[in-house]
């Protein structure tokens, strides 16, 4: 009987610390967040895991300004070949102004976390 309860707490321990290490977590941005930087070529999120491509996108919107609603920014996002960074390319140059970027990333576990962070183009 303590052979089993030992096995059970041990397994219970390996099973739980994989899942509170198992959501993505964003590491790095660029442009970072609130940054003013000139107008970017491309947006980077680097994040702690791999990825799913499938189910890992982003949005970019420019904030509204007066006279002017927000406007989602054309663009493409994609998972990069090392499965960490997800990377945003407008397809179009960016004008002066304030963006918010609004990511949902997906890794093995399969739970989707998302988040956002804003820059300024200069």
């Amino acid at each position: 009987m303590r052979r089993l309860f030992i096995t059970t707490a041990a397994a219970a321990l390996f099973f739980a610390g994989g899942v509170a290490n198992a959501h993505p977590k964003l590491v790095s941005a660029s442009p970072a967040a609130n940054a003013a930087v000139a107008t970017p070529e491309k947006i980077s999120l680097q994040f702690s895991e791999k990825l799913v491509p499938a189910f890992s996108k982003a949005d970019l919107t420019m904030a509204a300004m007066p006279g002017m609603a927000a406007m989602k920014m054309p663009s493409s996002a994609a998972v990069g070949a090392d499965g960490r960074t997800l990377t945003i390319t407008p397809k179009q140059r960016l004008p002066r102004g304030r963006y918010s970027v609004d990511w949902q990333v997906v890794s093995s576990d399969t739970h989707k976390i998302t988040g956002s962070y804003n820059f300024t183009v200069k």
